[in-house]
């Protein structure tokens, strides 16, 4: 019987089970299961290369996504530009392929814009995605606003790749840059952009994508939903990109409506 799975650290707490069990109800998948396993950086290659044949696909979530390059047989285009990947496939003959599904997932999420400015806060895997988002919403330049410069240098070999014009600035300056910003992505971890809710100046007409989801709103996001802008939540993100991944683990088309369906009422639930 086929199986999917979705790995990190912490994992436990995921909806992706939940996502990807009612698509496989719904289309008619028969015996596929779809499960939630703990794996850090440093198990991720033995925990993939222990896999049977029986498994056809694994959702990769922090902090996996960069790692996970290098235990992948082949890498997509996409990845290996980003330098992540979300997701590992299994192929013909029992090979992993690396596909990143974050970054056509924020795409799909945010839906049709055009941002000359874009600000992404943190430097992480899911921020990788953000500027494979950007450099499709025709952004001329990214702010990428991290503590730590380091890790804003590891992101310029992809800047590059997009042909984006990508800026670092200090966590102390992040109110101006999100302030200035046509489309903004919080990538952070939850209570790091809190203070930024009463610091920012946000024009009415800026998106907002914050990749948090529980509780909802964050205050980030419920500074920009008094101001007039459109937010995006990560639920959002964490759909779009699994409807991607469902059609590269199963090849048949996600039923999306079924899914959206299963992933509220566990947001209801308070899963």
């Amino acid at each position: 019987m086929p199986r999917a799975a979705v790995l990190g650290s912490p994992v436990a707490h995921s909806l992706s089970p939940v996502i990807h069990q009612a698509g496989y109800a719904a289309a008619g998948l028969v015996g596929w299961s779809y499960e939630a396993i703990e794996c850090d950086k440093a198990g991720l290659a033995d925990l993939v290369a222990g896999l049977g044949p029986e498994w056809a696909g694994l959702s990769l979530t922090m902090p996996l996504k960069e790692v996970a390059l290098a235990v992948a047989d082949e890498v997509a285009d996409l990845p290996a530009v980003l330098g992540a990947a979300n997701t590992l496939v299994r192929r013909g003959g029992g090979d992993w392929r690396a596909e990143n599904t974050d970054a056509p997932g924020v795409v799909d999420a945010v839906g049709d814009v055009r941002a000359t400015a874009v600000t992404v806060l943190g430097a992480g895997g899911t921020a990788r995605a953000a500027l494979g988002a950007a450099a499709q919403w025709g952004a001329g330049r990214v702010t990428v606003v991290a503590r730590r410069a380091e890790a804003v240098e590891q992101l310029v070999p992809a800047a590059a790749g997009l042909g984006l014009d990508l800026t670092h600035r200090q966590w102390s300056d992040a109110a101006q840059a999100v302030s200035t910003a046509d489309l903004v992505v919080s990538t952070v971890p939850a209570g790091v952009a809190d203070v930024l809710a009463g610091e920012v100046s946000w024009r009415p007409d800026a998106v907002l994508l914050d990749v948090l989801y529980h509780p909802w709103p964050t205050p980030l996001a419920a500074s920009a939903i008094a101001a007039g802008c459109r937010v995006v939540s990560g639920l959002e993100l964490l759909l779009a990109q699994a409807i991607h991944q469902f059609r590269l683990f199963t090849g048949v088309p996600a039923p999306v409506a079924a899914m959206r369906q299963a992933l509220a009422a566990a947001q209801s639930e308070g899963r």
